[in-house]
């Protein structure tokens, strides 16, 4: 692992709220030069700690206004099945977020959809070819914190 220092934390949490700064923007905001605020943030992206910069999109706004996090529960747990499964999840373009987890439930799948019907059309994509056991939807009223950058600096246990 990385050995990270809080002008490195300060880098990554401008860059989490605001990932459109300029370099000199980000280099102000966090109190370095230009060229060692880019010797850092060439270090922190090559080692994989920044993963690229995107922009936020409101779903809602293009159509996308349901938000349903579907569990999933299967008797099949064999390498091969959990790989193809994965395969055949990633080439749905509703999923926006897909998770394997523990305890009741094998599988998380985040999906954004138009209505309803745009629902039925991933769900009966996601069934077909694979034997599941559970399938259920719980579907978003309200997203109340949605995709929001944990604050490191909080979260640093070294900094209490």
């Amino acid at each position: 692992m990385e050995k990270i220092d809080k002008l490195d934390m300060a880098i990554i949490s401008a860059l989490q709220n605001d990932g459109a700064l300029s370099q000199r923007e980000l280099a102000e905001r966090v109190g370095l030069s230009q060229n060692a605020c880019w010797r850092r943030l060439q270090r922190l992206n090559s080692c994989g700690i920044i993963q690229g910069t995107r922009a936020q999109v409101n779903l809602v706004e293009l159509g996308f206004d349901l938000t349903v996090f579907v569990m999933i529960r299967t008797s099949r747990h064999a390498k091969e099945w959990a790989d193809e499964f994965r395969q055949h999840v990633e080439r749905l373009p509703e999923v926006t977020g897909f998770y394997r987890i523990g305890g009741d439930w094998d599988y998380l799948i985040k999906v954004a959809c138009r209505g309803m019907a745009g629902y039925d059309r991933f769900y009966q994509r996601l069934i077909t070819g694979f034997e599941l056991t559970a399938v259920t939807g719980f579907f978003s009223m309200e997203a109340i914190i949605d995709n929001r950058p944990p604050d490191l600096r909080l979260l640093d246990d070294t900094a209490a």
